[in-house]
C-alpha cells in the first residue's frame, strides 16, 4: 500500500490526495490520513503518543513537521522511543511536506505527522 501524498498545504490548512476532508494538523501512513488533534502546547510539543498510530502501519521512515515557524517542540525523549530501524526527518513543516511527498513518490514506506500553523 503506498503513501497518500498531500495535495496542499497552506497556514492552517492541509488536504491529502484521495481524502475529500482537509485537516489543519493531520498524520498520513500508507493506505490514509487522519486529523491529528494534539493535546498539548508547542512545548512540551509531539509526545509518544502523538507517534503511536503512525508508526503501527509498518514505515521505514517517519517525516515530523514542527510548524511553519518551527514552533512545535519535538523532544529528544520521543525520538528515542521511535522504534529501531525507523529513520525520523524532523523539519519545518513546508520542507517536511515537501519531503514527504518526495519519499512517497518514490515508493518510500513513509508516514507523517504534520502542524500546519505556528
Amino acid at each position: 500500500m503506498s503513501s497518500p501524498q498531500t495535495a496542499s498545504l497552506s497556514w492552517g490548512k492541509m488536504k491529502v490526495k484521495g481524502c475529500s476532508s482537509s485537516y489543519k494538523d493531520c498524520t498520513v501512513w500508507p493506505g490514509g490520513s487522519r486529523a491529528w488533534d494534539r493535546e498539548t502546547e508547542h512545548a512540551p510539543g509531539v509526545q509518544p503518543a502523538d507517534l503511536e498510530e503512525v508508526l503501527k502501519k509498518g514505515i521505514d521512515l517517519l517525516v515530523i513537521g514542527r510548524g511553519m515557524k518551527e514552533a512545535l517542540q519535538v523532544p529528544s525523549s520521543t525520538l528515542n522511543l521511535v522504534q529501531k530501524g525507523i529513520k525520523v526527518r524532523v523539519l519545518e513543516t513546508e520542507t517536511a511536506v515537501t519531503e514527504y511527498n518526495k519519499l512517497a513518490s518514490e515508493g518510500t514506506v513513509v508516514g507523517g505527522i504534520f502542524q500546519s500553523t505556528c
